[in-house]
């Protein structure tokens, strides 16, 4: 554990610098809470998406490697603010009709459109839950409902109230000059109608604890801004919670760091101190746009893993948080073997750096499993292209006469893998296949290929294999074998980017290559 430690002491991956960072927070004394607390805040006004699971599964890789430097305890909450009211109906979901009546209600107040739970917001707050529990992540969840309404923020709230003139001059320093006269960071909770409203304080009494305002039709009202009567402007409302909870990290997406002064300075002001941060970049769909839970433009969680592993999404959010990355259908073949390529680097070493380095150190808690991936899912991808095959049974005859000690008992990663396969060929490579016929070039290689199959003795090594492919393009004047290979990738497999093809040889079979070939030769595949 010591060389781990200290190679986690020198570390360049990003969990360890933030888990220093955290670390230097109390290099003069621990927490007096006997605890580190890493946030993350969910706002369940849509269902959640993959970018709600990376900011957990980033937090979590940051507590990881916290806990392999420090033995201070940790503890994990992640927050929802679902007393937040309802601003506009989501676009993905049923009975729009009655969501849209209930507009400016909290979200625990709302019905739920599915007609499943007791509202929109424990909807919302399950399929989070469920989400983040199939990754089995340790975590503790507060409902902002709750903690509003049982008392535990009552302390910061009539803290907010007595230095409400300062928490204001944060706040209209940030607004525009018409926003100024109607804001206030009290929300009340209209006692009648239940609505959260945003309407101007005609005073708030620190003494008291209370606020006074005129509703939507004049008429005044004095509230407790304790018990969950009153509810935080969502920019005050980070601030406090951080010093509510006494935080000490949380990350968010770029879209909060100009925020970031203002949620530290109201953090201060309520007499908290303000927690490290973390600024990510944020998630793209297909068109470079970004990812919106109202809109349901990103990849759900369970669409992802309707195609490839847990492990593979934890991957793909690891790799370079600061850099905006595409999240779409065709990350994900690239995503799973890169994630084998780096359990197969783990499992090859004993160095203690380069081990705290690899993803799957962080993936895995410092504990990755062996990669039984002995055919690479692009690969499959490419099997299930020419096999026909509707399920994973369909691929394990090819699999077996490649690799005859695999089996879908020892090896249960690349039969998930396998049957994941099939179901993302038959989704989204088939439907966009175009096969072409070989020009005369292409036809003369194809037909020298297929000859040297026939007579060929060097059984279903890759390397040789390949190596008789290149001999064919050489031969055949490809001054580019890239071409070549490219050839072959449109003529048998009807896209313009392939597998190694020595290894698609080996693994598809000699003689059905062959017939593939002649298929293709004959026309038989445009």
């Amino acid at each position: 554990m010591s060389a781990l430690r200290d190679a986690a002491m020198k570390s360049k991956a990003w969990p360890f610098e933030e888990a220093r960072r955290i670390l230097k927070r109390y290099e003069k004394k621990p927490p007096a809470k006997g605890h580190v607390l890493f946030e993350t805040g969910y706002g369940p006004s849509g269902l959640p998406h993959i970018g709600t699971f990376g900011e957990v599964a980033r937090t979590t890789m940051i507590r990881r490697a916290f806990q392999l430097i420090s033995d201070i305890p940790t503890r994990l909450v992640c927050f929802s603010d679902d007393l937040d009211g309802m601003r506009k109906v989501p676009e993905n979901v049923p009975n729009r009709e009655m969501l849209l009546a209930n507009v400016q209600k909290p979200l625990t107040s709302v019905p739920d459109p599915f007609g499943e739970y007791e509202s929109f917001g424990h909807h919302n707050n399950a399929m989070l839950r469920r989400f983040l529990d199939t990754f089995g992540f340790e975590y503790e969840f507060i409902s902002a409902t709750d903690f509003y309404r049982s008392g535990q923020f009552d302390a910061v709230l009539l803290r907010a109230a007595e230095r409400y003139d300062d928490i204001m001059k944060v706040m209209l320093a940030s607004l525009r000059e018409e926003r100024q006269q109607t804001y206030s960071c009290f929300l009340p909770i209209h006692p009648e109608t239940g609505r959260v409203l945003y309407v101007p304080m005609k005073e708030v009494n620190a003494k008291d604890g209370t606020i006074t305002f005129d509703d939507e039709e004049g008429r005044e009202w004095t509230l407790p801004v304790t018990g969950g009567n009153v509810k935080l402007q969502w920019k005050p409302d980070f601030g406090a919670r951080w010093a509510a909870l006494d935080v000490d990290f949380e990350m968010y997406g770029k879209d909060h760091s100009t925020n970031t002064p203002i949620y530290d300075r109201i953090c201060e002001i309520l007499g908290g101190k303000k927690p490290e941060h973390f600024t990510y970049e944020l998630f793209l769909d297909e068109n470079g746009e970004k990812i919106s839970k109202s809109k349901g433009n990103g990849l759900t969680i369970d669409e992802w893993l309707t195609y490839a592993s847990t492990e593979s999404l934890s991957y793909f959010m690891y790799q370079k948080p600061k850099t905006a990355k595409r999240l779409w259908w065709d990350v994900i073949p690239k995503a799973v073997d890169e994630y084998h390529q780096q359990l197969r680097a783990y499992a090859e070493t004993d160095d203690a750096e380069k081990q705290v380095n690899n993803p799957v150190w962080h993936i895995h808690g410092g504990n990755p499993p062996k990669s039984d991936m002995v055919v690479p899912f692009s690969m499959l991808l490419n099997l299930a292209s020419v096999a026909g095959a509707s399920d994973a049974k369909g691929l394990w005859g090819f699999i077996k006469r490649y690799a005859p000690e695999a089996s879908p008992e020892t090896n249960p990663q690349l039969d998930q893998a396998a049957g994941f396969a099939v179901r993302y060929f038959a989704d989204f490579v088939a439907p966009k296949r175009v096969f072409r016929l070989p020009s005369d070039q292409e036809r003369a290689a194809i037909e020298d290929l297929s000859a040297r199959l026939e007579g060929w003795q060097g059984g279903l090594d890759d390397e040789a294999l390949q190596s008789m492919v290149f001999a064919v393009g050489k031969d055949h004047g490809f001054e580019n074998l890239r071409e070549w290979f490219k050839a072959l990738y449109e003529v048998l497999l009807g896209a313009s980017e392939g597998p190694r093809f020595g290894g698609f040889i080996a693994l598809y079979g000699i003689a059905e290559t062959r017939a593939l070939l002649g298929r293709a030769l004959a026309g038989e595949l445009v």
